[in-house]
């Protein structure tokens, strides 16, 4: 990489950080900027994995306050991120990559459209706050680890989808739900990144620039991005999601 190459993909980690600790699908911002700097959809995929690890957990403890009193369902729902990941992170090793190269403009696709309706998502979750779950149930953790299984193989917007379900089936503050969701996020990532390290081949240049980048932005998103205007956070999501889904048919 190029130094211009190099400090664009800090940059993008840097956003990616930050989006995830408030939107959840910073992935939309550094997969495609790995593309764009000549890295294969898989090894940008596994790069993109294990350098967002470090974001996961800053944007995670800048939420420390809100996870609070969670510990058991934390350890419960994580059991479920843990596996969920293994699965996805195994499906990505082990299906050839015209299937990756086929799958992941669908799901880019449908992580831009979570990301433009996830106003009208919380709203609808909010109304519906006397129907929740103390404890969530099989269902929950089911869709827990259905999460985790596509946070394994690809993840852009695996937070916003988290979120959601922790909504639909719990009954707390949206902000201790979003505290959840970044530290099973992080576990998702985590358990993915161990997998990638210990049987692919990442580009250890591309991980150091958005475990960088991703760690700054994940504390800084989890302190401040709630005074960042919401609609410019979406906005740039999905400029860059739909170039990126450009970018794969046309490769």
């Amino acid at each position: 990489m190029t130094p211009l190459e190099m400090l664009a993909v800090f940059a993008a980690g840097v956003g990616a950080g930050g989006i995830n600790a408030v939107v959840g699908s910073g992935s939309l911002i550094t997969f495609p900027t790995l593309l764009a700097v000549g890295l294969p959809p898989i090894p940008a995929n596994v790069s993109n994995n294990i350098g967002l690890v470090p974001g996961s957990w800053t944007s995670a403890y800048g939420y420390r306050a809100e996870l609070k009193g969670q510990l058991p369902r934390l350890l419960r729902l994580g059991a479920g991120s843990v596996a969920g990941a293994l699965l996805g992170g195994g499906l990505l090793l082990t299906l050839p990559p015209e299937a990756f190269e086929f799958i992941v403009p669908a799901l880019i696709a449908l992580g831009c459209v979570l990301v433009v309706v996830q106003p009208k998502m919380n709203a609808w979750l909010l109304a519906r706050r006397r129907n929740h779950h103390a404890h969530g149930g099989p269902w929950l953790w089911t869709g827990v680890f259905a999460c985790g299984v596509y946070g394994g193989y690809f993840g852009a917007a695996q937070g916003v989808l988290l979120l959601a379900i922790l909504g639909i089936f719990l009954d707390d503050d949206l902000q201790r739900l979003n505290g959840a969701k970044n530290v099973l996020s992080g576990l998702v990532n985590t358990t993915a990144a161990v997998l990638f390290i210990a049987v692919a081949k990442p580009d250890w240049t591309a991980v150091l620039l958005v475990a960088l980048g991703s760690t700054v932005g994940g504390y800084l998103g989890a302190r401040l991005g709630r005074k960042i205007p919401p609609l410019l956070f979406r906005v740039i999501i999905v400029c860059v999601g739909v170039i990126a889904i450009i970018s794969l048919l046309t490769d």
